[in-house]
């Protein structure tokens, strides 16, 4: 049986990251985007030069990105938004393509790929199944709105920028709720694993 690819993705605040923490528990590698962005304008970088580049005084090679000042520029503006896409999704996605690898070699069974914007990107193109991370709208603003320097403003085109819940469910292959508690949501989800297992 080959390595099953699994694209994991939700909205902000659905709990994608609590689900991606309960696939390694349940001995699934997980590929991070997020964490991958953060290491790539990081100090120095690989998207540092190019991202100066483009955008001019949010940073600098030593340093890095300062994300904050990025977002201000790019939320809301999709031209800009897309800009910043192009320099940085190729770079997420030869790490990517270098983390199956990895994990090819290592006879992995199923790899997850955590993707914020697995759909809105494509890259469920290259997944075996996709899971979609599925709360209430209530929930994702009542969490999102906790964290530091989130407003509703900003929240409200992060939101836009993604794609709505409901389309995102035609796509899924497992639509996981994480606003019934951790324990229902683990339940489900290693259901489904081993249900997938046996194909």
């Amino acid at each position: 049986m080959g390595m099953k690819i699994i694209g994991l993705t939700g909205s902000i605040a659905t709990g994608k990251s609590t689900v991606a923490d309960m696939c390694r528990h349940a001995g699934m590698m997980v590929h991070d985007a997020d964490h991958t962005v953060h290491r790539l304008m990081g100090p120095y970088g690989e998207a540092v030069g190019p991202v100066l580049s483009e955008f001019g005084e949010v940073g600098d090679r030593q340093q890095g990105i300062d994300r904050g000042k990025l977002a201000q520029l790019v939320l809301g503006a999709p031209e800009r938004r897309r800009t910043l896409e192009q320099i940085i999704h190729p770079l997420v996605r030869k790490d990517r393509d270098k983390f199956i690898r990895f994990a090819r070699r290592m006879g992995c069974q199923k790899l997850v790929l955590d993707v914020p914007l697995l759909l809105e990107t494509g890259m469920d193109l290259d997944c075996d199944y996709v899971i979609i991370v599925w709360a209430p709208e209530f929930l994702i603003r009542k969490r999102a709105l906790q964290r530091p320097q989130m407003t509703a403003t900003k929240l409200d085109l992060i939101l836009d920028a993604q794609m709505p819940q409901s389309e995102k469910r035609a796509c899924a292959d497992l639509w996981l709720p994480t606003g019934l508690g951790r324990a229902e949501t683990k339940r489900r989800l290693l259901r489904w694993s081993r249900m997938i297992g046996q194909n």
